[in-house]
């Protein structure tokens, strides 16, 4: 599911969608320390889940991991940070990731595929909420709708980190198409754009477009103010039209669902994959 490396997508801790109320499902994201980095740095990215933006960490358990890499500026740069195979299941992986070559560096992880079950009604508000049509026109065509949500689901996470002065135009990374199940490709590199300049966004599964995605984008605001949240869907070539307003950072986050291939059908029904991309917006120079 990679041209590169193989990633699905990362996999929330458990109690992923402990969906409560209206804040049904938490979101998967990668956390560099930071988005800028000096030339030779080397910086924890975490895997984070949470809400809001705001998250907590998801457990580093390499038995969680399918596929975690770092691809550099140029196609010769990069690095397979997965865990060794044959770990103990409790083992936990490094985040540290160290950054030699100036540019725009992309780090992706890919979680192994995790199951949960929930209660009927809290399943349908999640579908709900995340705008996933399918499994809800499928429970209803089904008469469905009273039984539990048995749902297996996987998580990519994916998130751009600059290194040195501003990226040179050849810096190629940032818009690497992977082959993920679902992943978000930024068309221009947003280390190189002015304060209010627009950033084009694909949404891809398996490499190829999804009309009409539901995507929700997150921004961080400086001096403490609330993080600005929105949602919105991209068009019918897939593409969705971001204004970075402030230096951010941003989250973009979807997520898709389909009917769970037969070999995981005796523990799910459904296969739910997110996507999310963070990254850094411009600042005035």
């Amino acid at each position: 599911m990679t041209k590169g490396l193989p990633l699905p997508k990362l996999l929330l801790l458990a109690p992923l969608l402990a969906l409560a109320s209206a804040g049904l499902a938490h979101e998967f994201w990668l956390q560099p320390a930071r988005f800028r980095l000096a030339l030779g740095e080397t910086v924890n990215v975490r895997p984070l889940v949470g809400e809001h933006f705001q998250g907590a960490p998801w457990g580093n358990r390499a038995s969680k991991i399918l596929a975690f890499a770092r691809y550099g500026p140029v196609p010769a740069d990069s690095t397979n940070l997965a865990p060794a195979p044959g770990g103990a299941p409790a083992d936990t992986f490094r985040t540290a990731v160290a950054f030699a070559r100036p540019g725009t560096h992309l780090v992706v992880l890919r979680s192994n595929v995790a199951f949960i079950e929930l209660p009927a009604a809290q399943f349908t508000a999640y579908l709900r909420e995340e705008g996933l049509e399918l499994p809800l026109r499928r429970r209803q065509e089904r008469g469905q709708q009273a039984l539990p949500g048995r749902e297996a689901y996987r998580r990519c996470a994916k998130a751009l980190v600059h290194v040195g002065a501003p990226p040179p135009a050849a810096d190629t990374a940032y818009r690497r198409v992977l082959g993920l199940p679902l992943e978000l490709v930024p068309e221009q590199n947003p280390y190189r754009l002015a304060p209010g300049a627009a950033l084009t966004v694909r949404v891809l599964r398996a490499g190829q477009p999804v009309r009409g995605a539901l995507v929700q984008v997150w921004e961080t605001q400086p001096g403490g103010l609330p993080t600005k949240h929105f949602t919105t869907h991209a068009n019918q070539n897939g593409r969705l039209l971001l204004r970075l307003s402030g230096p951010g950072p941003y989250l973009v986050a979807t997520v898709d669902a389909a009917e769970t291939p037969a070999v995981l059908r005796v523990r799910a029904d459904w296969l739910s994959t997110w996507a999310s991309l963070t990254f850094a917006g411009p600042v005035a120079r």
